[in-house]
């Protein structure tokens, strides 16, 4: 953040040089009729009061602010489900932001169908420079064909650790070759020492074990693969089918052997995070954003944590993981159609998107940019991170990403019924493919 003083005095000098042009010009541009005075830009992101990168996004936005003379009105919030089917219904009622940061997968779908935001192909039109800093291929394709999100900072998905957990209980921090039956073994010997196994709230965010449980039934290659329905309604047992349901299996064999929280139920998910946290519990499958969320929060005590392997089974690897860019910055048509909120938000997502910011977002995240990020200062939990990243032999987009919101809300609102024997995993996943409709 250091560049911001410079990059105020540029943008200082391109404003009093555009307001030179404009009192010989007859009528101004698009971009210095922006700078004329400042506007209210409305803006919608996942980056709420816990997001490990919340206090980045602040310092980006008031450097836009400062930049610009504009006033960013923030209504930005925690990513979940709620959150999503908000930011959908606000578009429904026409009270949309201006730039949103969202989801690139099916849930933002109707949004692309339905012409509520602007393609960068459309926008390049007027701004020919708009996202050339970031990988052509990492841009993510809609149904159309066309590319509408401006990539932020990646993601993934791996195994984090209580150090002092473990060495209370005797047990070795997983290594590369960590496999299913190790993982179950060491699940024993924790749960013998008095200590919950598995940090996971099988009520709120069941999703991290059902992605590698999916993994470890299948391959790498095939992880995308999505279970189909026949003209019938009835559940195509192929290879994609069987895996789902061998994966919510495995989850059932966790819970009857006593390895999650006794409230996993009905607990939170921050609830089991904090039991994590709090040296209660041993193993936590969860996000990059969580490393943030332990520096902020636990910082005390962070070289008790570390990032390792999600035990295999089967043909993956441990060092095969979920990983990707799944949000991206979209400018909303509505703002396009005022042609001084289009200058404005093309200038938001520019600097938000540039590679001195992302760079601060970015610790050990997958990244579009060209140049690549240049983090700094990494903290050990962050190190512990990249080291496992730098030996990781494969990375996949996760499956849940592929199938509608409804689909993925009759899957995991199913998982409590699974686990506790009120309905088959054969059972639940028809009933999710049964509501993914494109």
């Amino acid at each position: 953040m250091k560049r911001w003083a410079a990059l105020a005095l540029v943008v200082a000098l391109a404003l009093t040089s555009a307001a030179c042009v404009r009192n010989s010009a007859p009528a101004p541009s698009g971009d210095a009729a922006a700078a004329s005075e400042p506007l209210t830009l409305t803006v919608v992101t996942s980056y709420g009061g816990d997001d490990g990168n919340r206090a980045n996004f602040e310092r980006a936005v008031a450097a836009y602010e400062a930049s610009t003379g504009n006033v960013v009105v923030d209504n930005s919030a925690t990513s979940n489900e709620g959150w999503k089917t908000k930011v959908l219904t606000d578009f429904e009622t026409g009270s949309e932001p201006d730039v949103l940061f969202f989801f690139t997968d099916a849930d933002v779908d109707p949004l692309t169908s339905a012409g509520r935001v602007v393609s960068i192909e459309e926008i390049r039109e007027e701004y020919p420079d708009y996202a050339s800093n970031m990988k052509p291929s990492m841009l993510a394709e809609a149904a159309d064909g066309k590319h509408y999100a401006v990539p932020g900072s990646g993601y993934w998905e791996n195994l984090f650790v209580n150090r002092k957990v473990l060495a209370a209980c005797g047990v070795d921090v997983p290594g590369p070759d960590y496999t299913w039956e190790q993982f179950l073994n060491d699940c024993e010997t924790i749960k013998a020492a008095g200590y919950t196994p598995i940090a996971c709230s099988l009520f709120e965010v069941p999703h991290y074990w059902f992605e590698f449980c999916v993994m470890n039934n299948g391959t790498l290659a095939d992880h995308l693969d999505v279970p189909t329905l026949d003209a019938n309604g009835a559940l195509i047992m192929d290879a994609a089918a069987r895996k789902w349901i061998a994966a919510l299996e495995d989850i059932r064999l966790l819970y009857e052997r006593g390895f999650f929280p006794a409230n996993t139920l009905a607990a939170t998910d921050a609830e089991t995070v904090g039991l994590f946290g709090d040296g209660q519990a041993a193993f936590l499958i969860d996000g990059s954003w969580q490393v943030g969320y332990f520096a902020e929060h636990h910082a005390d005590s962070l070289a008790d944590y570390a990032v390792a392997y999600v035990p295999a089974k089967g043909q993956r690897k441990a060092t095969e993981a979920v990983g990707g860019i799944s949000m991206g910055y979209f400018i909303t048509r509505r703002a396009w159609r005022d042609e001084r909120k289009r200058a404005a938000a093309v200038e938001f997502v520019r600097q938000l998107t540039s590679d001195e910011v992302l760079s601060t977002f970015v610790k050990t995240e997958v990244t579009a940019l060209i140049n690549g990020a240049n983090p700094e200062g990494l903290n050990i939990l962050e190190q512990s991170a990249a080291e496992v990243n730098a030996h990781l032999t494969g990375v996949t987009e996760a499956v849940q990403d592929s199938i509608t919101p409804e689909a993925k809300s009759a899957l995991f609102a199913s998982i409590q019924k699974v686990v506790t024997g009120r309905m088959t995993a054969e059972e639940a996943v028809r009933a999710a493919i049964s509501r993914n409709r494109q």
